[in-house]
């Protein structure tokens, strides 16, 4: 099983796994490195149908992480997962782990 490591800094939408990635995710792993709270967004996306979420507007206390439990394969190459950071003042830091 694959572990994927991301350090997200922005308010774009990222791409986590990109459609037909193969992987399979059983867990997502979200830590705020920030002092702040922030909101995050944690989607699948399919390019004709549109957008599934998994947390949507989260609130994401400062210096604080979230465990969520997901069953996510995206090796039918339908599938996209990303992730969305909105700040509330500072600029957002999380840190993105998927097993």
């Amino acid at each position: 099983m694959a572990t994927f490591h991301y350090n997200i800094t922005n308010e774009i939408a990222t791409e986590l796994l990109a459609h037909g990635d193969n992987a399979k995710i059983s867990s997502v792993h979200l830590a705020n490195k920030s002092d702040v709270p922030v909101y995050v967004d944690l989607y699948i996306e399919k390019l004709s149908t549109g957008k599934f979420y998994f947390l949507k507007n989260y609130f994401l206390q400062g210096s604080d992480f979230l465990l969520k439990t997901v069953s996510f394969n995206n090796s039918f190459k339908e599938f996209g997962l990303y992730v969305k950071l909105t700040k509330i003042g500072e600029t957002p830091a999380v840190d993105v782990i998927l097993i």
